[in-house]
């Protein structure tokens, strides 16, 4: 018998949730110190393992890592991803991954460099001395305005706060669902709930109709939707991507490349005005 790793007892009360929802770095750390790199945990009637040593993170990664699914997190990403790369498992995702990867050569990167200079000198020229904004939304609408033109190679300032909207409400209904029983949730009339389904509504009728008019012109334009769709299945012999896998794949990206990167560097600019103001100390507030 295969002795379970050690962790702190179920509590049916949930306090791990509770912790964890609180400050999920401080809960891992505590969990490490307290039991070790890999130990178990209830989280909301369902038990979880922390795996923390990278030669453990090698080996569910990459040695035996078909021996794994992904979890509660990305199986509930696929009402909304679908089966990007994100989602996908198996031969799917290897040939998608397969599909996807000349879009990440280093020459096309490369380009990418010079959309973020400018996109991020567009914005700095509107800041005055003095002035006084919110960081989140200034760069919430950087980072949409370079992902939409990297990925789709389109300019979609006159839809950003749309856009921006949307993926808002998104994110924050996404971490909902996360909890217990969320399928039963997601199917109740209540407003949130509603506003989630118009909402990704909205950013799939903008990533479709950028497809379509693609598809129509047959123009490589250097970006990522160019890439997406001119990829051929050579070895599997089953052609280039269905407007749904092209879908999939860029909202993956979109999300990514916009939502992440504009928390990363709303983080990094309040640190920087903390480390002026209390020289050298970077403060949360």
């Amino acid at each position: 018998m295969i002795n379970p790793a050690p962790g702190p007892r179920y509590n049916p009360l949930a306090p791990n949730l509770i912790r964890f929802r609180r400050d999920p770095l401080s809960f891992l750390q505590w969990l490490t110190k307290q039991y070790g790199d890999f130990a178990r945990f209830w989280m909301g009637g369902q038990q979880m393992f922390f795996v923390n040593h990278p030669d453990y993170i090698r080996d569910v990664l990459v040695t035996y890592n078909s021996n794994f699914v992904k979890g509660r997190a990305l199986q509930r990403a696929k009402r909304l991803l679908g089966q990007g790369l994100l989602t996908s498992e198996g031969d799917l995702h290897r040939r998608q991954r397969l599909l996807v990867q000349p879009a990440f050569h280093r020459q096309r990167i490369a380009s990418y460099g010079s959309v973020m200079v400018e996109h991020a000198d567009r914005t700095s020229s509107r800041w005055r001395d003095g002035d006084t904004f919110d960081m989140s939304q200034e760069m919430t609408r950087l980072t949409l305005g370079i992902v939409a033109k990297t990925l789709f190679d389109a300019d979609v300032e006159s839809e950003a706060d749309q856009i921006g909207e949307a993926m808002t409400c998104i994110m924050q209904m996404f971490n909902l669902l996360m909890f217990p029983f969320a399928e039963m949730l997601e199917k109740l009339p209540l407003p949130q709930i509603r506003r989630y389904h118009r909402m990704h509504a909205r950013l799939d009728s903008i990533i479709y109709r950028i497809i379509d008019e693609r598809r129509r012109s047959g123009e490589d334009r250097g970006d990522l939707l160019s890439m997406l769709l001119l990829a051929q299945d050579e070895e599997g012999g089953s052609g280039g991507m269905s407007d749904t896998q092209v879908r999939d794949e860029a909202l993956t990206l979109f999300l990514a490349g916009h939502e992440t990167t504009a928390n990363a560097l709303s983080w990094s600019g309040i640190c920087y005005r903390n480390t002026l103001k209390s020289k050298g100390k970077c403060m949360r507030n």
